[in-house]
């Protein structure tokens, strides 16, 4: 039981935290944009900065839910 928690923990870590920096590097909106000049007052109604939020949410919920099972295992 502790080997397939501490192994499905270091998946689910490893995978957010990959993911995680991709979804920071590749998704966030670019100074140069107009995100600036046009969705000043409604900034979450550009989709792909509310793209970028949203996955880095779940990627972020995803490395919290990884370390838990790592700890977890550490405990049973």
């Amino acid at each position: 039981m502790k080997i397939a928690i501490l192994l499905l923990g270091g998946l689910v870590f490893i995978v957010s935290v990959i993911s995680h920096l991709y979804i920071k590097i590749k998704f966030r909106p670019k100074q140069d944009s107009e995100l600036d000049e046009i969705y000043w007052e409604f900034e979450e109604s550009d989709p792909a900065l509310a793209r970028y939020n949203k996955f880095s949410q779940i990627t972020f919920t995803g490395i919290v839910i990884g370390t838990l099972l790592l700890f977890s295992s550490l405990i049973f």
